[in-house]
């Protein structure tokens, strides 16, 4: 990005003290005039005593941003009010919430109305046992009615599942677009320091999951379970209320239980979650910097790092298992507890006649049921509490007041714009270093309609002009001025809409070529389009690509060349025809021929038009209306380059006699084509300028979505599998199933203890209820402490288990993502914020998968076992009829499973891409903001919502549908067993007490089981989770690093030699490269590689480096196939350093670290030194630990690549590979730069690509590709002599550019 903070750079060269003192009297209004400036060019020396202050200045401030940074970890503790997550519910979702909760009462209180029907049954049974005929008629009044609730049931839960899934969706898709609409919304400051694209990913993809899941299907449960309860103690109220009102006595200490369990664990999450974001703040950066990790063998330190930030997830992992265990086996024990006193005073009211024991049985099992329901309700509370956490930083964000707001309509909007822009009296440092001064009493006066370039030295502070202008930031003091009017008084969206931009480095967006441009203006035609491109020499090599137009480019344009890229850029910003053009380093991307045709499209397009030119190349200002040179945020010089020129001891003449020594910019336009081994166009099109056609140009960018189908189908889910990554943890696992299995048989072991006191109730002598009824509850109230212990080792240790599978999935994942071959990243599906957010996700799925549902199934499985063992023991026929029944109920839930695997399919891809888009749109926001393109990202992330929330509406009818069929069918079946039991009992062939032990344990089994299947939504979840999983595990990687055949390079000579090769990329493998190439380079020899845009250099550079393998021929080393060679060894030996430097979010010395394991600080400094990076480094304030942010956006574009060169000279490569390693840096950086390149050069085999002419000059051998073809090859002199050479015709082209 151009601004890319550029000069915020503070390329500190900056001095940033002192006020601008020299200007043209004609152009600056009120400032001085000072015309005495000579060596205004060289960096500005700090004295001791200043260097010292500003260290001193910078403790205060680290200490300043210590306490911001606790202050912000004290935030991310906080969570919001649960009715807020409401907030995004419009009336309808308001409507289905009322009607999915009424479904969700009814359903809940179905259990209770229940148990009045069957109390009323057990009468029948009790009263009329001397009358079997009276008795089977009762029995069979009360069974009908059981169908007659199943029907009521199947409406009720269909409603609920149906109407809060739906309901759910709808408000999480509106929650994702006010997240992203408040993020687009936020000033372009707030991005250098609040926030990351890592950060965005995970919130809009894992923050809005978790928040969605509270709100729908979650809220319906806790509901449901919530109606059971107060359902059973209004019944308990209306049959023995002495005996609910006791129970009520205990309710106080379980809702205290809960609270305390959720309080904590609203915490613990909020911990976790920060914990993860860093963990997946790591792996996104390395997988978008894969080249950069690959090249320096950085794997090994990623996988590090991300282990080391998922290390404090386990600690808070056992946490949250304890006191989940706490939590719940609290819960349940106090309900025990509380069965103890009701079975102690049900006994006693039953011997004082106050009640029979069916009145005491029907309000004990509601109260019972009641408790149990509390308990069940008591997990989601863990969904809520994590909801609250996620949802404080979105509606923190959502509710973000932007410093500069784009959607404040107030400001006025000029009807003639002139287009004259001053800069007057204006201070200014960028908010993420706001103790160094970019500006100070800056003033500059650019006339409307002229042109002006700006040209210095690299963080001089011309792109913040741009920035500026742009208004993605404030002056400190003073003001920008257009037309007279301070831009702070201007609607900002309609300021912009006035503003054309283009950025040294263009941002493209995942999408269609077509879309790309119309950014420029929205509701452009087809014809205006295509001007435009032709405008920009866009139009024929977009016309050459099988879909046109309609081409897809890829993630942040990774599709295209940088040359062609450019002229996409350009292209829109010719579309938007504005009254401003800020051209920053508009034609850098481009090869010379294209470069010429460009330019002049451009000088077309600023004919008429305020037009302000960041550029280092001269042949962009010479005829431009007016040049400032500025230095350290002063300008130190401004006039026509005729009148500069003549100065020669001007700052700018120095400028031009330093380009005059290296004279041209570069011989190749594939500046920007650093991505091209990512699959590159300008790599596999060959030249668009030559007379090759159509071959090069043909085959298809968008992504193989049947070969994405066939590899999804090849990774069936395997729990078995999963489990088998849980392996050291077997001992854990044991003690948890232990404490799973043991929490199972309780269920019916209860189940049958209440049954029988029950029984004991109808005994006539009371003598022997007392002293029964106290033996149960003396059992009851031991199985209160029990019970503790029970959950307890149940979900701590499962929580262990969990945690320690889950680090280990994702650091399988992350280390199996990083053997893949560069290839692989080429592929859409593969980008690296949809592999970042899956690798997050799925994760997190398998978390749950094992933690919370595995306990689940194993305690349901031992309570399904020991209740069929107890009631086949007590009377087997009616558990014979139930059995039979099973298989309607099995069945049922099988259909629904099949309904949600096949209506569920991919809406976790439709997320990551719809989270694609997000953090596409954050990494490129200074260009969406100076599009004014917020609402397009928006409408095509809108769209990227549109599949899941069509596919809910079908799988909440489905799902609804098929559990409320289950509910029918088990209703179903137990008046079908009560009846059958009436027939039994009428005949002698069983006893009441018999038939009540089994059916109450059967109920309890029937829970069990509903249970297990209220979980199939999760387990579908995490089944396609687990399909992406092993898709990543299993996959066999193209390129192995760790090949056991391989060789281990210990030292190299450094011979390269391409022999025959036959080379296309993976992504389009019906486009060649090359054909029979070959080349050689001797050892400690250079080569220059030039050619025009898409000849095939940088491919040569690929295969180097062995990011691809080719088709046929070798590509060897000291005479060895590399492809026999250990990879990571080999590359170990080689230095690359790209045109666009990839920096990580660390410090500047861990940054040139990267290049060398256990380096010095003396060596460090040395490869800095080397690299002329030492002096701006030692500026900074905080010197080599200054922080460089994300991608290194705290940095200028030639204090990053300078940086990138230090970490390549510290590495000592035997190899070294120079893909436009100076092209970001101005003349005067880059003559010490090269010198030191030159002397890094001595004794290496070096391979430099598109390298400047005196680079080129200097090599041993210059190979001319075309086509991918070496079309001629020999030293500077001999090409020379080739009057009609390509070289020559090169050479010629770029005289000609230097003399316009």
């Amino acid at each position: 990005m151009s601004t890319n903070l550029s000069e915020r750079s503070n390329d500190n060269e900056s001095g940033l003290q002192g006020g601008w003192r020299e200007s043209d009297g004609n152009r600056m209004k009120g400032c001085k005039t000072n015309s005495r400036v000579s060596a205004v060019m060289e960096a500005v020396q700090f004295s001791e005593v200043e260097l010292h202050q500003e260290r001193i200045e910078n403790g205060v401030k680290q200490e300043d941003k210590n306490t911001l940074e606790a202050k912000k970890s004290e935030k991310n503790q906080r969570s919001v009010p649960f009715y807020k997550l409401f907030c995004f519910a419009d009336w309808l979702d308001y409507v289905l919430m009322a009607v999915g909760t009424i479904g969700a009462c009814a359903h809940g209180a179905a259990i209770p109305v229940f148990f009045i029907f069957f109390g009323r049954l057990i009468d029948a049974f009790g009263s009329n046992y001397n009358n079997p005929s009276f008795m089977a008629k009762e029995v069979s009044k009360y069974a009908l009615c059981f169908v007659y609730l199943g029907l009521v049931v199947l409406g009720a839960a269909w409603l609920e599942v149906a109407c809060w899934m739906q309901s759910g969706e709808r408000q999480s898709a509106r929650m994702r677009m006010k997240y992203l609409k408040a993020m687009l919304s936020q000033d372009v400051g707030y991005f250098d320091t609040d926030t990351t694209t890592g950060e965005i990913v995970n919130s809009i993809s894992s923050d809005t999951i978790l928040v969605q899941d509270a709100i729908s299907e979650k809220a319906g449960n806790y509901i449901h379970y919530m109606a059971r309860f107060f359902a059973g103690f209004a019944v308990g109220f209306s049959s023995v209320w002495q005996l609910t009102l006791v129970t009520l006595a205990v309710v106080p200490a379980i809702a205290l239980a809960g609270g305390l369990y959720a309080v904590v664990m609203v915490g613990l999450t909020s911990r976790s979650q920060k914990a993860y974001t860093k963990a997946g703040e790591i792996a996104e950066e390395a997988i978008s910097q894969i080249r950069t990790v690959y090249s320096f063998v950085g794997e090994a330190k990623a996988r590090e790092q991300y282990s080391k930030a998922l290390e404090m997830t386990m600690e808070l992992g056992k946490r949250g298992g304890l006191a989940k265990g706490l939590g719940v086996g609290t819960t349940y024990g106090l309900l025990f507890g509380a069965w103890a006193l009701l079975l102690w005073y049900a006994g006693t009211l039953v011997r004082h006649g106050i009640t029979n024991g069916g009145q005491a049985f029907t309000t004990i099992l509601n109260v019972v049921i009641s408790g149990i329901a509390l308990g069940q309700a008591a997990p989601n509370l863990t969904a809520f509490g994590k909801a609250k956490a996620a949802g404080y930083n979105i509606l923190e964000m959502i509710n973000r007041t932007p410093a500069i707001d784009r959607n404040n309509v107030e400001g006025r909007i000029l009807e003639n714009l002139q287009g004259q822009i001053v800069f007057q009296h204006v201070s200014f440092s960028y908010p993420s270093r706001p103790d160094v001064l970019i500006f100070q009493d800056f003033c500059l006066t650019i006339l409307a309609g002229k042109t002006v370039a700006i040209v210095g030295s690299s963080g001089s502070g011309k792109s913040t002009v741009v920035s500026l202008i742009e208004r993605f930031y404030d002056p400190v003091s003073g003001a920008v001025l257009l037309d007279g009017e301070n831009i702070k008084n201007l609607q900002l969206r309609w300021l912009r809409g006035q503003i054309g931009l283009v950025n040294q480095e263009p941002a493209l967006f995942a999408t269609s070529l077509l879309e790309n441009i119309l950014y420029g203006k929205e509701n452009a035609g087809m014809e205006e389009v295509e001007a435009a491109a032709t405008a920009a020499n866009a139009h024929h090599f977009i016309e050459r690509l099988p879909d046109g137009y309609h081409t897809q480019v890829g993630e942040r344009g990774v599709q295209l060349s940088g040359g062609q890229k450019q002229r996409i850029a350009i292209a829109r910003a010719m579309l938007k025809n504005p009254t401003i053009l800020l051209l920053d380093e508009a034609t850098s991307a481009l090869d010379a021929s294209s470069e010429h045709t460009v330019q002049e499209a451009l000088d077309r397009l600023m004919i008429g038009r305020t037009t302000v030119v960041v550029a280092h190349r001269l042949s962009t200002v010479r005829n431009v209306d007016m040049i400032a040179v500025l230095n350290q945020g002063k300008v130190v010089e401004i006039g026509t380059h005729n009148q500069l020129i003549s100065k020669e001891t001007g700052a700018y003449a120095t400028l031009v006699r330093l380009q005059e020594t290296a004279p041209s910019r570069q011989l190749d336009g594939a500046a920007h084509s650093r991505r091209m081994s990512r699959g590159s166009l300008s790599q596999r099109n060959f030249s668009f300028h030559s007379g090759m056609a159509s071959e090069n140009d043909s085959g298809s960018l968008c992504m193989d979505t049947e070969r994405s189908q066939q590899l999804m189908s090849m990774h069936k889910p395997s729990t078995i599998r999963l489990l088998k990554l849980n392996f050291p943890e077997w001992h854990v696992a044991v003690l948890g199933s232990l404490g799973a299995i043991m929490a199972g048989v309780e269920t019916p072991l209860f189940a049958l203890a209440i049954s029988q006191v029950l029984v004991i109730f109808y005994f006539p002598d009371k003598e022997y209820i007392k002293n029964e009824v106290r033996k149960y509850a003396l059992i009851f109230s031991g199985a209160t402490v029990v019970t503790i212990l029970i959950y307890l080792l149940q979900h701590y240790f499962f929580g262990i288990m969990g945690e320690r599978l889950t680090k280990r999935v994702r650091e399988k994942m992350f280390a199996a993502i990083l053997e893949n071959e560069v290839g692989w990243f080429d592929y859409e599906e593969n980008n690296s914020s949809l592999v970042s957010s899956r690798l997050a996700s799925d994760a997190t799925l398998v978390r749950a998968a094992v933690g919370d549902r595995m306990s689940t199934i194993i305690q349901n499985i031992a309570l399904t076992v020991t209740s069929f063992i107890i009631s086949f023991s007590l009377e087997w026929h009616v558990t014979l009829v139930i059995l039979a029944c099973f298989p309607l109920m099995i069945g049922a839930a099988i259909g629904e499973q099949l309904f949600l695997k096949g209506f569920g399919g991919n809406l976790g891809k439709a997320y990551s891409r719809a989270s694609m888009v997000a953090g596409e749109a954050v990494g490129n926001i200074r260009t969406v903001a100076a599009f004014s393109a917020e609402e397009k990202v928006l409408d095509l992330f809108c769209r990227e919502l549109d599949l899941p929330k069509k596919r809910t509406l079908v799988l909440g009818q489905l799902s609804g549908f098929g559990y409320g069929i289950s509910q029918f069918f088990m209703f179903s079946s137990y008046g079908l067993a009560l009846w059958y039991s009436s027939t039994l009992v009428r005949d002698n062939k069983t006893s009441f007490g018999n038939v009540i032990k089994a059916f109450m344990v059967l109920i309890m089994t029937a829970f069990g089981i509903a249970e297990t299947l209220a979980l199939a939504p999760d387990i579908v979840k995490g089944s396609r989770a687990l399909s992406f999983i092993f898709e990543i595990l299993d996959r066999k990687t193209a390129i192995n690093p760790d090949d056991p055949r391989a060789q281990e390079v210990v030292s190299i000579k450094g011979e390269i030699e391409l022999r025959h090769v036959e080379f296309a990329y993976p992504a389009r493998p019906d486009v060649m490269v090359f054909h029979d190439l070959s080349l050689k380079v001797h050892a400690g020899r250079s080569l220059a590689l030039v050619g025009t845009s898409g000849s095939g250099k940088s491919s040569v550079i690929s295969l180097i480096a062995r990011f691809y393998d080719p088709l046929r021929g070798k590509v060897m080393v000291d005479g060895k196939d590399i492809k026999r060679l250990k990879l990571r060894s080999l590359r170990r030996h080689i230095g690359l350093v790209q045109q666009e430097p990839a920096l990580f979010a660390t410090t500047i010395y861990n940054n040139i670290l990267y290049g060398k394991d256990g380096a010095t600080e003396a060596e460090i400094v040395e490869a800095a030194k080397a690299a002329n990076a030492h002096n701006f480094i030692s500026a900074l304030p905080s010197g080599y630990q200054t922080e460089v942010g994300e991608r290194g956006v705290q940095l200028s574009g030639g204090q990053k690549q300078r940086v990138a060169i230090a970490r390549a000279v510290l590495k000592d490569p035997a190899i070294l590979l120079l893909d436009e390693a100076t092209s970001a840096l101005d003349a005067e950086s880059e003559k010490v730069v090269q010198g030191a390149l030159d002397h890094l050069m001595r004794g290496r085999t070096t391979v430099v690509v598109a390298h400047r002419l005196s680079t080129v000059r200097n090599a041993d051998t210059i190979a001319v590709l075309q086509e991918g073809l070496i079309i001629e090859q020999g030293r500077h002199l001999e090409l020379m002599n080739k009057v009609n050479g390509a070289y020559v015709q090169l050479v010629s082209m770029q005289q000609q550019q230097q003399v316009r």
